[in-house]
């Protein structure tokens, strides 16, 4: 994906917080002013400005600076929602709705000096000025009749024109020729490529010579050269500096021998069609009727190859143009088609409602004790292929979210005046398209926070005995059948002392609560949090972390953080490949059906005498070769009652998570089947510890655990009583 398409996201994504925030303002209209719609609003207004600034749309930046101010005076309570000012908000955003088309389309921005000063005074408190509307500019006069001769006039002066554009100095001939290394650290040379296009350059051929069979083909090699033609009004230092950092062979020439076939062609056609005209002005109305077209002036010799001579029965034969060099052939393409994003989430849907109807009918063979069928065995197989296929149509690599960094990275660095290197590893993991559409907003607020408030300044890092270059690492993986994207920094950490006082002094938290470590660091993912001590472009509004968190939740995942003060932090995202389908296990806990997906089990053991230690009333563990788990009753958690509350009883689940290993206590193990996940937020409510829902082959519906919300909820909950204690 290239730079534009990643910007055409940006608007995309502009479109959706715009109707959002239409929605939100229907709904103050309607009179609701609760600090949620607020909140909303302000999320909206401050995603779009984080974006504008990344693609360096300055005008739209810094009127959404100036508008989520207002904005913000509203969410903390600072300004009451009036009429006027619900009035001068609302008219606000007609003006942003217009500086996001300007900038999607490329126009001038439109004029909000009137409404900057009416939002200046709104937050001030003051009456808010009221744009004057313009004069209508007075229409042109109509163009006078022309005279007699007017038209050829124009018509040489068009001539004129052309002629001169031949004067122009000849076109460079740029050869590119990227060394295979050239991706390494994040180059990319179709970059470089689309700045000379923007410089008016024409590709005129791409060499594919030492691209390898498609076996063979390493993602992180560079295969292609290019060769362009650039305008010869361009300046040759400007064109070598654009690859001053490219590692490679450049070769900047001048394209002489086409430059003049084109002027002398040129030249030809302005002088036959000179005489031409010549001969309608002067000759008798009978003589221009008669007479024959004059014959074409010669065509001056150029070293270019000469054209075809015309068939001999044409008697008057046009001018012959010298033959521009024949360009080069065009190499085979992968082709594909684009396909609206409703007709292929409908097209997983059908596949998720074949996956039920195929268990349900396996399950109906089985109740009727029917052996088991070939045939039947063969649709499983067809079906799960099916499934397959259709997700890795929505497959998309992290490189599409990947590729934005870099420039945010700079522009951070101009910004703040720090030194950063970014390191990136697993950008070609693949993941759902969903995801991939969904993650860039929280990824962008975590760069932003771990460049903006994780990275010392140059002298502080100097004075703390590290490198003056801090670094931010950029990773994802698949681990456990879902993916992992890590943003980590080598900064000073969270200062969890500053963050607890900052929680208290803003009522977030009372001062005699007991918090655990996690407890602190969660701290900052809520709404209107921050320790920033001025608000700037960066942050310091309190509302990034609060967007990632949400957006993360949204998409059925956690984020978790971990911290050293003085040496950094990491925050870990870990999200589904594939929000549509699952392979999961079916338990039974008491009466109720869960399922508990297959990417987090390890092992299923029935647990022996001795084999569970029981350290109080709540807590156990579960001696694992060696290695003592905790063991989790998910009864206790989830409250259902008539579960089995002795292990000897029960099945015991080695489970992965976000925070190790751990043990889930369940009554029995039914079947193990490929589900559909259903939303249980879309449908019902998010309800923490259930990450879904699904529908059985005996079409009853059974719940899909979160077994990293369980496990951590555990642990939080352990930490609390340990602190109360």
């Amino acid at each position: 994906m290239n730079l534009d398409e990643i910007q055409q996201i940006f608007f995309q994504e502009c479109e959706e917080g715009l109707a959002t925030l239409e929605g939100c303002f229907a709904a103050i209209r309607g009179g609701a002013d609760d600090p949620e719609t607020i909140n909303t609003v302000f999320r909206a207004v401050h995603s779009i400005k984080g974006g504008a600034g990344a693609f360096g749309h300055e005008r739209l930046q810094a009127y959404t600076h100036s508008y989520e101010t207002l904005l913000d005076l509203v969410r903390n309570g600072t300004l009451a929602l009036s009429d006027d000012l619900v009035g001068t908000i609302i008219a606000a955003f007609d003006v942003l709705s217009d500086h996001i088309a300007a900038a999607r389309d490329h126009e001038e921005p439109p004029a909000d000096a009137a409404m900057l000063e009416r939002l200046s005074a709104a937050a001030t408190g003051g009456p808010a000025p009221v744009a004057e509307v313009a004069a209508p500019e007075p229409e042109p006069d109509p163009a006078p009749v022309a005279a007699a001769g007017d038209g050829f006039d124009d018509l040489f002066a068009m001539f004129d024109d052309e002629s001169t554009a031949a004067d122009e100095p000849p076109a460079w001939q740029v050869v590119v020729r990227p060394s295979a290394s050239a991706l390494d650290h994040g180059g990319e040379p179709l970059l470089l490529i689309r700045e000379l296009v923007a410089m008016g350059a024409t590709v005129m051929s791409v060499d594919t010579s030492a691209l390898p069979m498609p076996a063979e083909v390493e993602p992180e090699r560079s295969y292609f050269g290019w060769t362009l033609s650039v305008p010869g009004t361009n300046d040759e230092a400007a064109i070598r500096g654009v690859f001053d950092f490219l590692d490679g062979d450049v070769e900047v020439t001048r394209l002489v021998d086409e430059a003049a076939a084109q002027a002398a062609a040129a030249a030809a056609e302005a002088a036959a069609i000179d005489a031409l005209l010549d001969g309608i002005v002067s000759a008798p109305v009978a003589e221009v009727v008669a007479a024959p077209p004059p014959a074409p002036a010669p065509t001056p010799v150029v070293e270019a190859p000469v054209a075809a001579p015309a068939p001999a029965s044409a008697p008057n034969p046009a001018p012959v143009a010298a033959a521009k060099p024949a360009a080069a052939p065009i190499p085979p393409t992968q082709q594909t088609i684009r396909v609206e994003l409703d007709r292929l989430d409908r097209l997983v849907n059908l596949v998720g409602e074949l996956v039920i109807t195929q268990a349900m009918l396996a399950q109906r063979l089985s109740e009727n004790g029917c052996p088991p069928i070939d045939e039947l065995t063969d649709l499983d197989h067809l079906t799960r292929e099916l499934q397959e296929s259709t997700m890795a149509i929505r497959a998309q690599p992290m490189k599409t979210v990947f590729s934005r960094v870099p420039r945010i990275i700079r522009e951070l660095e101009q910004e703040t005046g720090k030194r950063v290197r970014l390191d990136v590893e697993g950008e070609m993991t693949e993941v759902d398209k969903t995801v991939v559409e969904r993650i860039g907003e929280p990824l962008t607020h975590l760069i932003r926070n771990a460049v903006d408030h994780g990275l010392e300044s140059t002298d502080d890092r100097l004075a703390a005995g590290k490198g003056a270059e801090g670094v931010v690492r950029l990773s994802a993986a698949h681990q456990s059948g879902r993916i992992v994207i890590t943003v980590a920094d080598d900064g000073r950490g969270i200062d969890r002392v500053r963050v607890r006082a900052k929680a208290v002094e803003r009522g977030i938290v009372s001062a005699d609560a007991q918090l655990s470590d996690e407890d602190i660091d969660n701290l900052i993912f809520a709404p209107g949090f921050s320790t920033a001590a001025t608000v700037s472009n960066i942050s310091g509004r309190g509302v990034g972390m609060d967007v990632v968190r949400k957006n993360i939740q949204a998409l059925g995942g956690r984020i978790g953080i971990q911290s050293r003060l003085g040496h950094g932090s990491s925050f870990s995202m870990s999200l589904p490949l594939t929000l549509a389908v699952l392979d999961g296990m079916i338990v039974t806990v008491g009466e109720q059906t869960f399922v508990v997906p297959l990417s987090h089990i390890v092992e299923s053991v029935r647990p022996g005498q001795g084999c569970v230690k029981r350290m109080s009333n709540n807590a156990a563990v579960f001696d694992v070769r060696g290695t003592y788990l905790p063991v989790h009753r998910v009864a206790d958690q989830l409250g259902i009652v008539g579960a089995a509350t002795e292990p000897a009883e029960a099945v015991l689940l080695v489970v992965e998570s976000d925070g190790g290993q751990g043990v889930l206590m369940v009554d029995t193990i039914q079947d193990q089947r490929q589900v559909v996940v259903k939303s249980l937020e879309a449908n019902y409510q998010a309800i923490h510890g259930l990450a879904g829902a699904t529908i059985l082959g005996d079409g009853r519906v059974a719940l899909i655990l979160d077994v990293d919300a369980l496990i951590s909820r555990w642990r939080r909950d352990n930490v609390r009583r340990d602190l109360a204690a």
